[in-house]
Order: C-alpha cells, then structure tokens, then sequence
C-alpha cells in the first residue's frame, strides 16, 4: 500500500511513516518542517532501511497536494495541523485555517485523484468533560470546548462525516488519541525538543535531562489514590500500529475509534516511572487545582479491538524507558554539535514522592480544554521561578 501521511515529520506522524515502511509499505509524506526537523527523514530512513518520499509544504496549498498526491496514494493519514492551544486563542483564525481548511483543501484533493481512504488524527479533547468513565465513542463531543483548537477538532470531524455521507466511495477512520507518550525503541525518534509545550511528559523529560529544574504539579487533592490527575498515556508506537490497523479495516463511511490503553496512570505515579526509567530524581512543585481540569479520563478502547483487531500492548514503563533513550539520543547528538562531551545529567536520588497504587491496572507488555482531560503539570525553565501555566496537557 502507498500511504501518504501528512505531517508526518512530527512525533506521532513520523511514528506513523517509519511503522508503515517497516511493514512494505510506500510511504510519502507531506510536512511544512515547522515542527518536525528534516533530519526526521534520515532517522525514519535509519529505522526502516528505507526513506519515505518527502514533499515539504503546506497542506492548505493547493500546488503542494498535487505534488503530494501526484502518484496517486492508495490511502492517506492525516496528522497535520495546528497543535498549541494557547496559541489558538491568540490566532483563532490561523487555526481554523489550517486545521479546518486544511482539511476541506485535502478532500478536494482526494476527490481529484480518486483517493478514498481517510484516517484522520483527532483528539480525546472533544469530549470535553467526560461524565462516564471510561469514555467510549458514542460520549457527548462538542460540549463545553472553551478554545479554538479543541473546536477545530470537533469542527474537523463533522465535515468527515457530512463529507461521507455525501460521498458513499469515501472511507475515513476518525482516531480519537488520549495521552501519546514514549519514543521510538530505537531511541531515533521522539518528541521534539525545545517546544513550548505544555504536555507533562516531555516536561518530565526535560527536568530528567537536565534542561529544567523541577515540575510544577496542579491539583494534588483529587478524589484520586494520591490526590494528583488520572490520564491514558499510550506509548506513541502503539498509536502508530493503530493507524495501520484503521487503514486495513477500511470500510465505507465515517467509522470513530478511541486509541488509549483503557487504564489511568496519576501524575505521580508517571513521575515515580521515569524517575526509575532515567535514574534521575525529578524534583516537583505542588500548587492548586486549575479551573477546567478533571480528576481522570481514560478510553475504552474496546471497539478498537473488536472491529479494527489493535489494542495497546506496550507499558508505562516501556514507554518511559523509550523515552529516556531519545533524550540520551538528544543529549549525544548536541554534544556532537559542539565537539565537547555529552552534558551529564543531575545525579540520580531516590524519589521523594513514590507512586500512590493505581486504580487502574497497567496497559500490558496544549492547554486550557473545558475541562482538560490531561493532568496540570508543567516544567519551570532553569533559574526561572515557576509560574502557573494558562494550559494543561491535553490529547493529541
């Protein structure tokens, strides 16, 4: 199969691309390189034994998608778009420009050259407060989202569907993503470094290596076992095997899957995870809940397995030991920039806050969303004080 993947330099899209080459497929993908670095292509390239054909543009522009689709992809993975919710709220209109419009210019595009299949990149934040948990795909979406870029999503999904219904060759998968977290097991891809990002795990990761010195923890008296906020992290190579599986149970129509290992993990229980993973001690800062945040969220991802046969195999502390891996990636490659030896990290000391016991058991082997399903912890950059952020972690 030729798969084109859009925004396929960033975290979760280049985990797609370098899934997809390592299972035969032809892979082409389309990014502007705003977020992902083009040395992506080399280490997608590095993993799989071979590089995706890459077109560097805009998804919004027209002559770019031509070039994109100029070969004729069998299907399609759509990742890209505007992530930052703080930033949606400065630029609202960038953000339905390039989420929405991007998407309609895409569609346009898959009608041009006969492309029917669709999997979308979408995000658990349309649920917005969950009032049952797990959350299953029939939920109440659309309700009480209070940015742009949580509407831009619910927005998205209703044109698939409107898209569908009008047109009965189109097949599209909608993903729903709870907490992706991880790297690749390679330790050649990852997050990127350097964002302002206001995710907690590559806060956590940041303050392991070194690059900041403690986590600022909101909320620690949730009805919750230790007080802090319950998330799904599923680790980002299983995310990417889910979109393989959405693309080999296509069927017609507008089908949604929720992608989370159906297990919730507190934030001091990740903590005490990559604390054990790095051997570093992540200092935090505790500090009041946040006006939006819940106590938990977590998938049922049970329709996942039953219709697409996928479910999250990889584990919290897989994910954290990968994790670790991309930041010592990181840390030898900015060495070699330099000419002088990796930094060393703050030495390890054993943990001041051991994880509380979860009522949820482990997976096996942007933002102020109203409510954010993703705990409130941020990092406090080195000889700065620590500040509240205006934003919580919040699904891809």
């Amino acid at each position: 199969m030729h798969i084109l993947v859009t925004g396929g330099l960033g975290f979760v899209g280049s985990a797609v691309a370098a899934a997809a080459l390592e299972s035969g497929h032809e892979v082409t993908v389309l990014d502007d390189a705003s977020a992902g670095k083009p040395s992506v292509v080399s280490r997608i390239g590095a993993i799989a034994g071979r590089a995706p054909r890459v077109v560097i543009g805009d998804v919004c522009a027209d002559p770019v998608l031509e070039d994109a689709l100029a070969d004729r992809p069998d299907a399609i993975v759509h990742c890209a778009g505007l992530k930052s919710i703080e930033e949606s709220l400065r630029n609202p209109l960038r953000y339905y420009d390039v989420n929405v419009g991007g998407t309609t210019r895409l569609l346009l595009a898959m009608r041009r050259h006969s492309v029917a299949r669709l999997v979308f990149s979408s995000s658990a934040t349309v649920y917005g407060r969950p009032t049952q948990l797990p959350v299953t795909e029939d939920a109440p979406t659309g309700i009480g989202l209070t940015n742009p870029y949580g509407r831009t999503k619910h927005v998205v999904e209703l044109l698939l569907h409107d898209a569908s219904a009008a047109d009965p060759s189109l097949q599209v998968s909608i993903l729903r993503y709870f907490n992706p977290i991880g790297a690749h097991p390679s330790g050649l891809l990852g997050e990127a470094p350097g964002a302002e990002s206001t995710n907690i795990f590559p806060r956590i990761a940041e303050v392991a290596r070194g690059t900041r010195d403690h986590l600022v923890v909101t909320g620690t008296d949730y009805p919750t076992p230790d007080g802090t906020g319950v998330r799904d992290y599923i680790h980002v190579s299983d995310l990417a095997e889910g979109h393989l599986a959405a693309l080999e149970h296509t069927a017609p129509g507008c089908r949604v899957f929720n992608l989370g290992t159906g297990h919730g993990t507190s934030v001091r229980e990740l903590i005490a995870c990559y604390e054990h993973a790095s051997g570093q001690p992540i200092p935090i800062v505790t500090g009041p809940r946040r006006d939006g945040d819940v106590a938990s969220c977590y998938a049922d991802a049970g329709k996942a397995l039953r219709e697409l046969g996928w479910s999250a195999r990889r584990s919290l502390a897989d994910a954290c030991d990968d994790s670790w891996r991309w930041q010592r990636e990181l840390l030898a490659e900015a060495a070699n920039k330099t000419g002088n030896e990796a930094p060393s990290t703050h030495p390890a000391a054993p943990s001041t806050h051991p994880a509380a016991p979860s009522s949820h058991p482990a997976a096996p082997g942007k933002s102020r969303e109203a409510p954010s399903t993703h705990p409130a912890a941020f990092g406090a950059r080195p000889s700065a004080p620590a500040a509240p952020a205006t934003t919580t972690d919040s699904p891809r």
